[in-house]
């Protein structure tokens, strides 16, 4: 499928979908990749990609709790390539990895620190104050995460292994809990801007609204994402809560059961004003449907749903714990919460966007001009400067030539 003259990565990753943040962000790395680098895909479920630009080596999934595939997952995919290299005599010149996937990568994109997250997460993986039958799901979580941080410990200090950043917020958190003090090069998402823009947004807004049964006069918010308590759904809630003399309306798009969300809202009396939402592949509905994106993430290594509000042209409000803030100007091309935990603050953001149309209209206009630098044919470009780096590191430091090709490859 390669040329002979093209290098050999492989890439080692769980699964890749690109209806997930990392795993979207590694699947558009590969389609940028493919034309430099004959890619190899260690993985145990593909879904949602062009598999036409790589080799996939399925690595099957143990049933269970995730804590004992994660493990089986580390050892298999390392059995994996070492049984192809021993008889098959496929050899790699490079091996990618999206986070903690094993222990030879060459190359890993960090996405999340989880020491760092485990530390602000800690008090809610105290066992006193929850209920019995929450014990065993707590505890496979907590004992998750210390095996997480033992390997990203022995990991990340190798000063050998290339560390590639999502955001520039990482590198303190890496300084901080690994001494790592690197200039980490840094590579942000791609947007994909025949997707989303503001003319596709313009066309799909009448039917959009008509569709979710938001009045001409409803201002609504939209937050896309799982893991809703993370996202900051709470805080938007309690948000809305303190608007109630305006008419708008949270669209929440999760897979998550959304009978919790629909608990909150209902205790905050916010009936009638709250829409839980499947994810759809035309995601481009929903931002259509919107007035403004709400993003108070507590923890987010970028926050792609942000960025892709931006370039559709929405006013956003994003949280400064995500890593897309650093592409936007507080209140040139976006408003930015400082805490993203403080309600009245986000209130005060979603009162000012409603309340100002020229505001609202400045806003998203200089979020649309801005998201247009960033294209997956950039990030690609930046991704594939840094592994030709590292392969030429490789080589100099092993004195050996490119991987030879073998006819069972």
């Amino acid at each position: 499928m390669a040329s002979a003259h093209k290098p050999r990565l492989a890439v080692v990753t769980p699964f890749l979908d690109p209806s997930h943040g990392t795993e979207r962000i590694v699947c558009e790395w590969i389609e940028q990749l493919a034309e430099k680098f004959e890619i190899h895909v260690y993985s145990q479920d593909v879904r949602g990609c062009d598999r036409s630009k790589f080799t996939w080596h399925r690595i099957p999934k143990l049933p269970g709790p995730h804590l004992l595939n994660y493990l089986w997952w580390f050892g298999a995919n390392h059995a994996w390539r070492w049984f192809d290299k021993t008889f098959r005599g496929r050899h790699y010149d490079l091996l990618f990895s999206p986070g903690i996937n094993c222990a030879d990568a060459d190359v890993v994109s960090v996405h999340i620190v989880f020491a760092e997250y485990a530390q602000k997460n800690a008090e809610k993986l105290r066992l006193t104050g929850h209920a019995l039958r929450e014990w065993p799901r707590m505890i496979h979580r907590k004992i998750y995460y210390k095996l997480i941080i033992s390997l990203e410990r022995r990991i990340y200090t190798r000063p050998d292994t290339a560390l590639v950043l999502v955001a520039r917020k990482t590198s303190e958190q890496l300084a901080r809990f690994y001494g790592r003090n690197d200039a980490f090069p840094v590579v942000y998402a791609g947007i994909d801007l025949e997707k989303f823009n503001a003319e596709k947004r313009a066309r799909l807004r009448a039917e959009a609204r008509k569709e979710l049964g938001l009045a001409d006069d409803a201002f609504a918010a939209l937050l896309i994402g799982n893991d809703w308590r993370n996202k900051g759904v709470p805080a938007l809630l309690d948000a809305l809560a303190l608007l109630r003399d305006r008419q708008i309306h949270a669209l929440i798009v999760s897979r998550e059961d959304s009978a919790a969300v629909r608990a909150m809202a209902r205790k905050r009396n916010l009936e009638g004003r709250v829409q839980v939402l499947p994810p759809r592949l035309d995601v481009e509905f929903y931002y259509a449907a919107a007035d403004a994106y709400a993003g108070p993430s507590l923890e987010d290594s970028f926050s792609m749903p942000v960025a892709e509000a931006m370039a559709c042209g929405l006013p956003v409000i994003a949280s400064e714990a995500a890593g897309v803030s650093e592409i936007i100007s507080d209140g040139v091309d976006g408003l930015i919460l400082q805490n993203p935990a403080d309600a009245k603050a986000l209130a005060a953001s979603v009162r000012r966007i409603c309340d100002d149309a020229e505001l609202r209209a400045g806003l998203g206009a200089r979020a649309s001009r801005m998201a247009q630098q960033y294209t997956w044919e950039r990030s690609g470009r930046e991704m594939s400067a840094i592994l030709d780096e590292a392969l030429q590191r490789k080589m100099r430091h092993a004195g050996e030539p490119l991987a030879q090709k073998s006819d069972a490859a």
